[in-house]
């Protein structure tokens, strides 16, 4: 014959378990739910995320394409012929003069910069404005006769 304090722990072990399994099933279900809330909280960030990155894109492109059509007068601008725009390389500003022929100094007269200037751009210490960019980028277009003839006027 089974101890009836046995008997009537096992009778509450078995109803504690069972308030507890009701208990917990609630709690269960909220987690789930607040799991699938968070999880569509998480791709509507990203989906917002991607049409952000979109939409900075389309400005950009937009604002390029409207530098490029109506450059104004006020700023100077670093275009060439056709123009497209011109951009600064202290390499191929260095490899420029050495093909040429001419000092720093010389070539800085050419482009109204001191040579220590012309230095500068070449080592990337310092980068030109986009005035002089311009002026490199006329300077490319000569050739070394020209060049030459112009020093020469210079003194």
């Amino acid at each position: 014959m089974p101890n009836i304090a046995s008997v009537l722990k096992t009778e509450i072990a078995r109803v504690a378990r069972k308030e507890v399994r009701g208990e917990t099933e609630s709690l269960k279900k909220a987690s789930t739910q607040h799991r699938a809330a968070i999880a569509q909280l998480r791709r509507e960030i990203a989906d917002l995320h991607k049409a952000l990155k979109q939409a900075q894109r389309a400005a950009g492109t937009v604002a390029r394409a409207g530098a490029r059509a109506a450059p104004t007068g006020d700023a100077p601008s670093s275009e060439g012929e056709g123009g497209t725009p011109r951009r600064f390389s202290a390499g191929r500003l260095a490899a420029h003069r050495a093909k040429l022929g001419l000092s720093a100094a010389d070539y800085g007269r050419l482009v109204g910069m001191s040579g220590a200037t012309i230095y500068n751009w070449e080592q990337g210490k310092t980068r030109p404005d986009p005035e002089q960019v311009r002026a490199l980028g006329a300077l490319k277009l000569q050739g070394l006769r020209v060049l030459r003839a112009r020093l020469a006027e210079m003194g």
